[in-house]
């Protein structure tokens, strides 16, 4: 379909089709459709099953109750430090389904195995890297998928976000990383090329990596390896929401981040002066210095935004400054996510 190839994680992946820009404002304003088979499908099968998961992860399972439920969490090296970003789905009490990244698949799924084997030796650990995934997002994402795949609309029609229903060897999710409406769909690698050719037909765009990274950007979700990595922890990474401190359960990394509470925090930043906010600029704060984790030009504010960690006495409405090829340039914090569905927000 013209895509431009690129090496991502060992896949050889679209970074765009075209121009990054009108792939951007495609997803934003209508629909487009992502290759994510790069994404990597783990089942958790059998009987203590969630109690295992509250061990493992940093976000609680207690709060899954309905099937097909999904929760967002991190999963901590006992230091607290983030060994991977995912997405737990509850499917019964002795089957549930987690979505990993690609780059840090397999030492999670390790870990996993390795925590299992001292907690849960019984438990079935199975990956599946005979499924493809494609995500299809956008306001008219949904439509395009029910008049692509006959009798999805009956199934799908009246799931609440963040929840997935089995439809056949499909697995259909209302989720996405681009702050827009729509599904990632699990599917047999077998029978993705036709249903990627279909949705094709239906007029749905392909999307590249380029407005993918623009895309979550805006909507203020974290890149594994740039906001966050095994060394930070998620309470410096804007990630407090995914951490159950609260409730009396161990888990961990749990014990660490109690003991360490945190001096810096993630931040939005709007570039104010002409240029470009990147990865590892230096943000210089009245409270001492930062560093952008991402940082890019935002298609839907026409502006250059950025998350940052700074001090965490930083507060939204400060002026900072960011130094960008030598120069220091005039910024000023933000709340985000910058924009999502469909407008900007900033």
């Amino acid at each position: 379909m013209g895509a431009k190839m690129v090496d991502f994680g060992g896949w050889d992946m679209p970074v765009n089709y075209g121009s990054q820009i009108d792939e951007h404002h495609q997803v934003r304003n209508d629909v487009g459709m992502f290759d994510v088979s790069h994404m990597r499908v783990v089942d958790m099968k059998g009987a203590g099953v969630r109690d295992f998961l509250r061990y493992l992860l940093a976000n609680n399972v207690d709060k899954l109750t309905m099937p097909g439920k999904a929760l967002y969490s991190t999963m901590l090296l006992e230091n607290g430090g983030v060994i991977d970003d995912l997405i737990v789905y509850f499917m019964s009490e002795e089957w549930f389904r987690i979505v990993v990244n690609a780059g840090t698949a397999n030492k999670d799924i390790a870990w996993m195995k390795q925590q299992a084997a001292k907690h849960a030796p019984k438990l079935d650990i199975a990956d599946h890297p005979e499924l493809a995934m494609v995500a299809v997002q956008g306001p008219n994402a949904r439509a395009k998928v029910w008049d692509a795949l006959p009798g999805s609309r009956e199934l799908t029609e009246k799931l609440a976000p963040f929840s997935a229903a089995e439809m056949g060897v499909m697995f259909i999710a209302r989720t996405g990383y681009t702050g827009e409406d729509g599904f990632e769909i699990m599917i047999p690698a077998k029978a993705a090329p036709m249903f990627w050719a279909t949705l094709a037909e239906k007029g749905v765009k392909p999307i590249g990596l380029g407005a993918r990274d623009t895309l979550r950007l805006e909507a203020g979700m974290n890149l594994y390896g740039q906001d966050m990595d095994e060394t930070i922890n998620p309470l410096e990474a804007g990630l407090a929401w995914t951490v159950d401190l609260k409730s009396p359960r161990d888990f961990i990394g749990k014990a660490a981040l109690l003991a360490n509470p945190p001096e810096r925090k993630l931040a939005g930043l709007l570039l104010l002066d002409r240029g470009v906010l990147r990865g590892h600029q230096k943000v210089v704060t009245a409270h001492g210095e930062g560093e952008i984790t991402s940082g890019s030009f935002s298609p839907t504010l026409e502006k250059s935004i950025a998350l940052a960690r700074v001090p965490k006495n930083v507060q939204v409405g400060d002026a900072v400054q960011v130094e960008i090829r030598d120069k220091l340039l005039n910024a000023k914090v933000v709340k985000y996510p910058f924009a999502r569905n469909g407008k900007g927000l900033i």
